[in-house]
């Protein structure tokens, strides 16, 4: 109960806003989440892949990289949209283009750690057999470095679902807007469904990574039976 005495969580607001025919309905809403999470995502891995395989290849790129990376996943998030606005407008792509960068600056380290995991003895083997650098780094390495990888991965998935809230304050939050409703209204039922989806939808997000993980690394599954 809150201090007039109403229940804090009333399911009729939700059942009434779940799938209406206003743009911020919950539906609306987790769908615009989903989007906004996942593309960062998909493109900061896009872009770490080449940039780790970089850094990998020349040693003296790392640095000035890592460096470059903490100090973009340092930026607070709300100046970067204020940044954005003039040249992308109150858009989906102002609230992208800085999550993008923050997967970006776990993921690159991740890459390059996961790369640096490969035994020289098991590259040295490869090379023995007549394997070329491009399929040694697709057929041996890149599987071996795939678990540290993924785990970079599933921190960026869950941050991302996360930091996606915070574009409610430029009208792009998606399932954040409900926590911007809630304030306005004094209101608590909207807030509280915002926070149990948001926390779904990353237990999700982290569940379909780990998924990948196993599936793409069956001898340790192996290695555990044994």
């Amino acid at each position: 109960m809150d201090d007039d005495g109403q229940p804090l969580f009333r399911w009729s607001w939700v059942e009434s806003n779940w799938n209406s025919d206003s743009p911020n309905s919950i539906v609306n809403l987790l769908e615009a989440h989903i989007v906004m999470s996942l593309v960062p995502v998909l493109l900061g891995l896009l872009a770490a892949l080449p940039l780790g395989l970089a850094c990998v290849r020349w040693r003296f790129l790392y640095q000035p990289t890592s460096a470059i990376m903490n100090v973009v996943y340092a930026l607070p998030s709300l100046p970067l949209f204020m940044l954005l606005i003039p040249e992308t407008g109150l858009a989906r792509l102002t609230v992208i283009i800085p999550l993008t960068f923050y997967a970006l600056a776990v993921l690159v380290p991740a890459v390059v750690d996961g790369l640096g995991s490969v035994p020289d003895h098991v590259r040295q083997s490869a090379v023995a057999m007549g394997f070329t650098p491009l399929r040694r780094l697709v057929q041996v390495e890149l599987p071996i470095a795939v678990p540290v990888v993924l785990a970079g991965l599933r921190v960026v998935t869950v941050s991302s679902i996360s930091l996606v809230s915070v574009g409610a304050l430029i009208g792009q939050g998606g399932l954040g807007n409900l926590f911007t409703d809630a304030f306005q209204r004094d209101f608590y039922t909207p807030a509280i469904a915002g926070i149990v989806l948001i926390v779904l939808l990353a237990l999700v997000g982290d569940g379909i990574v780990l998924a990948a993980q196993r599936l793409l690394t069956p001898w340790m599954r192996a290695r555990r039976a044994s």
